[in-house]
């Protein structure tokens, strides 16, 4: 790929650095509830998605340290999370298609489990440097729609007041620079700045031009 995304990887990585030093703060003040630790992967089963500047930017680096049989080994890791994630996403469709209620949904969602293809057999993550904002603040208090999350092998009580990341705020932040990079690139597609994908589906794709819309289509496309 010729576009090169570096003025917005380095736009990321400052809300990354920010979400780092948010962490740090918490467990500075409440250690005894910070319980994250080399060893613990409770958050490495998690299901979430990734902005389109987070897709491209773990995807980037995965191609970048990985190649040969490893890479290939974690591709195939990667496609067999992205199958369970569907059938969850699918169902979840359906149950709402049913009349379910949004939030029942959610719940649900919450409680299921799928394994990252980056977490190793050693329950360490094989690209723990790049790894997403999501995964960086798993284990301190947050909160998104108005409502509060934290890790339940964490020791914060409910009800108590404790310091809080408002996710509502990164997100938009994370939209934002997945817009402007459209935007710049002049990509055909002007929506996808508003893309959401499981890591599993980011590691698995190839994002080039044609992927991207930038450039002239090509006939048939």
């Amino acid at each position: 790929m010729n576009t090169d995304f570096t003025p917005f990887f380095e736009k990321y990585e400052e809300l990354l650095a920010k979400a780092n030093s948010a962490f740090g703060q918490v467990k500075t003040q409440h250690p005894e509830c910070v319980t994250c630790q080399i060893g613990c992967s409770d958050c490495c089963y998690a299901l979430f998605d990734l902005t389109l500047i987070e897709a491209l930017y773990i995807n980037h680096h995965f191609n970048k340290k990985f190649e040969g049989k490893e890479k290939n080994r974690l591709i195939e890791k990667a496609d067999q999370a992205d199958r369970s994630v569907y059938k969850i996403k699918r169902k979840a469709y359906k149950d709402f298609e049913s009349g379910k209620s949004e939030d029942d949904i959610l719940t649900e969602m919450a409680q299921e489990r799928v394994r990252c293809p980056l977490l190793n057999e050693e329950d360490q993550c094989d690209l723990y440097e790049y790894r997403p904002v999501t995964c960086r603040l798993y284990g301190i208090p947050t909160a998104i729609g108005g409502k509060g999350h934290t890790c339940g092998k964490s020791g914060f009580v409910e009800g108590k007041p404790y310091p809080t990341v408002h996710l509502d705020i990164i997100h938009n932040r994370l939209y934002e620079i997945s817009d402007d990079l459209i935007k710049a690139s002049g990509s055909r597609h002007l929506r996808m700045g508003d893309m959401l994908v499981p890591l599993s589906m980011a590691l698995i794709t190839v994002y080039d031009e044609q992927y991207l819309g930038i450039g002239e289509a090509k006939e048939g496309c």
